[in-house]
């Protein structure tokens, strides 16, 4: 016999459409800091992204007034259980959208391939997780492949690839983090029940 909650997981179209939407917002928001952090010479990538926190967590609280999302309500013991995923995220974002002001969005794009071998290397140390062969040479690849695209950058910025690898960082430990401290199955019950309680 088929469970209740079971029925109400999302299609497989819906994850498909969810996962092209979340990537292209991905791409939409790259795109946008980078004009306004260097076209339209916004000041301040700090400003800019508490802006971006401020507006998300307005819309999503607008969206669940509107009972078009449900989410838990806040709860004093999240912080402590989360932590420290907030102070990742910040960093992760702040460190983001420096990097996306100082280094061409190639170049960009290229440095967060980083990314992949710090959130194998994190999963392995925090998470006990163990890769086979295959999956760490092609990481190797992606990487060398990384590093060969980066040797022919001629307006090199210092600055610019602190901030990036600052950014590959941030991202893996947030990734790493998450996993350990959240377990999705339990979030999604856990949102279900709260909307079959409303």
């Amino acid at each position: 016999m088929e469970e209740p909650d079971a029925a109400r997981l999302p299609s497989r179209l819906a994850r498909l459409l969810s996962a092209l939407f979340y990537g292209t917002c991905s791409f939409l928001i790259v795109l946008v800091n980078k004009a306004l952090l260097t076209t339209y010479g916004f000041p301040s990538p700090i400003v800019l992204g508490i802006g971006q926190m401020t507006t998300t967590i307005m819309i999503l609280y607008v969206s669940k007034l509107n009972k078009i999302i449900h989410f838990p309500d806040f709860d004093k013991k999240i912080p402590g259980k989360l932590f420290p995923l907030p102070l990742l995220y910040v960093g992760n974002h702040i460190s983001g959208l420096s990097s996306t002001s100082k280094l061409s969005l190639p170049m960009f794009t290229v440095l967060r391939k980083f990314t992949i071998p710090l959130t194998l290397l994190l999963e392995a140390i925090i998470l006990g997780k163990q890769y086979s062969l295959s999956i760490i040479l092609s990481v190797l690849a992606i990487v060398l492949g990384a590093f060969i695209a980066a040797g022919s950058d001629l307006t090199f910025n210092w600055e610019g690839y602190v901030f990036v690898f600052l950014n590959d960082i941030f991202t893996a430990a947030n990734g790493v983090y998450t996993k350990q401290k959240m377990d999705p199955k339990e979030m999604w019950v856990a949102t279900l029940v709260k909307a079959n309680t409303r």
